[in-house]
């Protein structure tokens, strides 16, 4: 386990735990700063949730317990989310994300791709104060405990999005307006892992050292899976079909290395 969240990161000591702590293994994680800590109560939905939000970076912690019937539940932000993922806390079961439409869903933890339902988030997009939920146990089982993180587009830190891949090594520009730090990237049109890339594992471009969220795979660095962080965007430099594959289309999720209006290219 974690042993705490800390004001500058986060403390792990418990030895020769395979999943972040074994001898000589070296480790990623990506954070986000939601609120110190600082929790509210919200009854903007017809669930009341306890939220702890951190509004101008665009993200929240959601917990609510689900009734089993359509419904609703406050995320605390400011705007609409872009992005959510959404789970049970009281039994086993995947993590269903919302991309913007609420007619469709993918899997966080499988490489499945995007599909329509209406059981997930009931055919109803976000909105500035509540997402939707319909009957699906997994995120409102009735009695069960669920968490959700929520994410909007903040200028200048975030963006989420979509694009379409072309299948050259010179691949798709996609403007974020900032140099990104973190991608993520996802095939909607198709099966495909979702890709991880930054700029820590990888300092320079080709920006290749590539984990994915529904892998229990070590870190490979691989030229087909490859982008270019750039001031403004990124380019797909890879062909592989995950990331780039002519007339598919992608959702990406990308944070910024600067959080300013304006950053230089590397």
């Amino acid at each position: 386990d974690i042993d705490s969240f800390d004001t500058d990161g986060f403390t792990v000591t418990q030895a020769s735990y395979d999943d972040f702590n074994d001898a000589s293994d070296t480790y990623v994680a990506w954070s986000w700063k939601a609120n110190g800590g600082t929790t509210s109560s919200n009854s903007d939905g017809s669930i009341t949730s306890t939220v702890q939000a951190n509004v101008d970076a665009g993200f929240s912690i959601v917990t609510y317990t689900g009734t089993g019937a359509n419904a609703t539940v406050g995320h605390g932000l400011s705007k609409a989310p872009d992005f959510m993922v959404a789970k049970s806390r009281s039994a086993t079961g995947n993590w269903y994300s919302y991309q913007g439409d609420g007619t469709k869903t993918m899997l966080l933890n499988s490489t499945a791709a995007q599909f329509s339902t209406g059981d997930k988030w009931n055919n109803t997009d976000t909105t500035a104060t509540v997402f939707s939920l319909g009957t699906e146990a997994n995120i409102n089982g009735n009695g069960n405990n669920h968490i959700a993180y929520c994410f909007h587009s903040v200028e200048g830190y975030s963006k989420f999005g979509s694009y379409t891949g072309n299948g050259s090594t010179d691949g798709t520009f996609v403007y974020t307006g900032f140099r990104p730090a973190f991608l993520i990237y996802k095939k909607t049109s198709g099966t495909g892992n979702w890709g991880m890339l930054d700029n820590t594992r990888s300092t320079f471009n080709l920006t290749q050292a590539w984990v994915a969220s529904n892998l229990s795979n070590a870190e490979t660095n691989e030229s087909a899976r490859a982008v270019d962080f750039l001031s403004n965007g990124f380019k797909a430099r890879g062909t592989n079909a995950d990331l780039n594959t002519s007339g598919g289309t992608y959702i990406y999720m990308a944070f910024a290395e600067n959080p300013f209006k304006y950053a230089n290219a590397r």
